[in-house]
């Protein structure tokens, strides 16, 4: 068995430190907290998880496994992470083929899911908060929800701990110790060093910044987070307001019903802005929030004046096709990569361990031939056929 540093406690870190350990591994979990880390992606009031991936029937599979073991996870933990209250994509005109969410209608009924086209008057009565006059057509993915996801990491680092993961809190990584092309550990920013076989950076948004040389390979994008409090809370409860997708692949704009706090939250998944994690500009603009009320305005009306209680703006680690980067560094003897989550990534929180324990132990996977490392995608050929490409500010 071997010792494994994971640098970075995010979803893609702690489930792989988790996987790790139960298969025998020594392993140290690095990060520089307090955790969850408060700018990580995933520490958040909520994540989508769903199945309807367009045409992908791989991420499609990936998510049906995951939405069974969130189930399961909500029974371990003794408490509701994920709720399965449905999710909808729904568009201004008629669906046609090619489009996103008629892709995912149709692999999601060829696969056995619930699902319900929506296209009439009826259905569209279930959701007073929409204006009814604006949406025409699209899918609701009916056993899909969302993840409470800062609630989740929080459970499992506790989860990590209890099984024997060694955690290194409040410490910063400094860079590889390299000798040759061979990865030994890592350097910390108080000059102590840290010894391993392997080295997992999974390090989300921050990857291009403490390993440049992968800048070739992803690009850190902020996206705005808007949390609500609406005047009209019943409007906006699950029963009535499925986490959506409002003609995501223009707009960009998904949301949440309304969470045990009373936030209804909004935000955007679209080109971003490229920065640091760290940066002073990761900040929601004047322009971002114009552009939010006009969408609201127009197809959530009792919204479009609501007290905004909270912003955040969302890193993501985009790689260029936007599939996940789970590799060994070729050139990095002893290096495994975890990045590239281009967003959605964490609905595959109970999935994503196995798959990094996979790629440290050179264990055959079929998807980490999709996820493998790539040098030679160039940029523009992004896949990710529910993102946005619109450019909001």
């Amino acid at each position: 068995m071997s010792r494994v540093i994971v640098v970075g406690a995010g979803i893609n870190g702690v489930t792989a430190a988790i996987e790790l350990k139960k298969r025998g591994h020594e392993v140290v979990l690095v990060d520089p907290g307090p955790l969850p880390h408060p700018l990580a992606a995933s520490t958040d009031i909520s994540k989508a998880v769903r199945a309807a991936y367009g045409a992908d029937e791989d991420y499609t599979a990936l998510a049906e496994r995951s939405i069974k073991l969130w189930r399961q996870w909500n029974d371990e933990f003794g408490t509701k992470l994920y709720h399965e209250v449905g999710v909808m994509f729904v568009r201004r005109r008629k669906m046609d083929p090619g489009d996103f969410e008629y892709e995912s209608l149709k692999l999601l009924e060829k696969r056995g899911l619930k699902v319900a086209r929506m296209n009439t008057a009826q259905l569209w009565k279930r959701f007073p908060a929409w204006n009814p006059e604006l949406y025409r057509d699209g899918v609701l993915e009916i056993e899909a929800g969302y993840a409470e996801s800062g609630r989740t990491v929080a459970m499992l680092i506790e989860r990590a701990k209890s099984a024997g993961v060694e955690l290194r809190e409040r410490v910063m990584f400094s860079r590889l110790d390299e000798r040759g092309n061979r990865v030994n550990g890592i350097a910390l920013d108080d000059g102590q060093q840290i010894a391993a076989d392997f080295v997992v950076m999974a390090v989300g948004a921050w990857t291009p910044y403490l390993l440049p040389f992968t800048k070739k390979f992803f690009r850190a994008t902020g996206q705005p987070v808007f949390h609500f409090k609406p005047s009209e809370p019943e409007l906006f409860a699950p029963e009535r307001f499925p986490v959506f997708g409002a003609d995501i692949t223009t707009t960009g704009y998904y949301g949440f019903p309304i969470n045990r706090d009373g936030v209804v939250k909004i935000a955007n998944h679209g080109a971003g802005r490229e920065m640091s994690p760290d940066s002073p500009d990761r900040v929601v603009t004047a322009e971002d929030e114009k552009n939010l009320r006009e969408f609201l305005a127009s197809t959530f009306p009792s919204l479009a004046d609501a007290p905004i209680v909270y912003t955040r703006v969302c890193m993501y680690c985009d790689t260029h096709d936007g599939h996940f980067w789970i590799a060994r560094d070729p050139e990095r003897e002893g290096l495994v990569v975890a990045a590239g989550d281009s967003g959605p990534g964490f609905k595959f929180a109970p999935v994503l361990g196995e798959i990094i324990a996979d790629a440290v132990e050179a264990k055959e996977n079929p998807l980490l031939d999709k996820f493998r490392w790539r040098p030679e995608v160039r940029a523009g050929t992004d896949t990710d056929a529910a993102r946005s490409k619109a450019k909001l500010s």
